[in-house]
């Protein structure tokens, strides 16, 4: 049976009583308990669910709109405890069957931590530009193309169209260091692509080399896909997007999806691992969860359990 809003927050109550009650948590620590849950029932209402129902991914999306919003790691990690000692209430007591908040990943405290759009305010993006407008063509090409491969601008604004193999879906492109790196880009990309090639094709007066070009048929500047990208952004009600932060999303949601780091790392372009990792503060670290299918005592409990996340 669906619980309307007041049941939901029942669960909330009875785990803030408990604390209150049972673990004797000082008014202020209490506070900050309420202020974090209030966040995730939030987050859950606006998502069509009950808090007890959201799974370990759920819970990673809420971090990640923790972050987004501006809130500090130190304070996303603090909200993520909460989290924790709320679900394992919930696991002792009874509602609930498994643990989904459990070895989630945080941020450090120092750590940096990317802008980058959700899926959603990605789609919004890319569907801005008014394709059937010779401009709006280019420029749905030029925004597939970056969220599909992770291009920095520099990289982007010195294609040529022979650097795309439209065949095989692959792009070849010159990194940092002039190393070259040959990534897949999906579908949708290509189908833009060839749109816009064709249309490039016709006009007689482009003679540059490069792949994206302006109205004139001279290429692109970083100045100009900077500005692109942000007019398209504002047009879909998202502020402070660069040509970075599509990078920045496509490698986070490549993790979030499954993908491992050495693989993102090899399609960005970076050349030590570290530099990948900054991404991971919203996904599942590959080798937990292999630890967690193959380990004969993964899921074995032994001792006593810890308070740390009770409060």
């Amino acid at each position: 049976m669906i619980m309307d809003r007041a049941s939901r927050r029942s669960l909330v109550r009875e785990y803030l009583t408990y604390l209150q009650v049972e673990k004797g948590l000082a008014g202020n620590s209490l506070e900050s308990y309420r202020r974090d849950l209030a966040r995730l029932e939030d987050w859950a209402a606006r998502a069509g669910k009950r808090v007890e129902e959201l799974a370990r991914t759920d819970l990673r999306e809420w971090i990640a709109s923790l972050s987004r919003e501006g809130l500090a790691p130190r304070s996303v990690s603090r909200a993520t405890s909460a989290a924790r000692g709320f679900y394992r209430f919930l696991m002792l007591d009874g509602h609930i069957k498994r643990h989904p908040a459990e070895d989630l990943d945080t941020p450090q405290a120092n750590a940096y931590l990317p802008r980058y759009l959700s899926e959603d305010e990605m789609e919004r993006v890319l569907s801005a530009p008014d394709t059937a407008t010779e401009e709006g063509l280019r420029d749905r090409a030029m925004l597939e193309l970056m969220y599909a491969s992770g291009l920095r601008i520099s990289e982007l604004i010195s294609l040529k169209p022979s650097d795309v193999d439209m065949d095989a879906g692959l792009l070849s492109c010159h990194g940092k260091g002039s190393k070259e790196r040959r990534i897949p880009i999906g579908k949708s990309a290509t189908r833009w692509l060839e749109l816009y090639r064709a249309a490039r094709l016709s006009r007689s007066r482009t003679h540059d080399p490069r792949l994206f070009v302006n109205s004139l048929g001279a290429p692109l500047t970083r100045q100009s896909v900077w500005l692109t990208i942000k007019r398209y952004s504002e047009r879909a009600g998202l502020e402070n997007v660069s040509p970075h932060t599509l990078r920045h999303s496509f490698a986070t949601h490549l993790l979030q999806r499954g993908a491992d780091s050495r693989s993102v790392q090899s399609l960005l372009g970076h050349s030590d691992i570290s530099t990948t990792q900054i991404y991971t503060h919203m996904t599942d670290l590959h080798l937990r969860a292999t630890y967690n299918r193959h380990h004969p005592r993964a899921q074995a409990t032994g001792g006593s359990e810890t308070k740390d996340d009770e409060g």
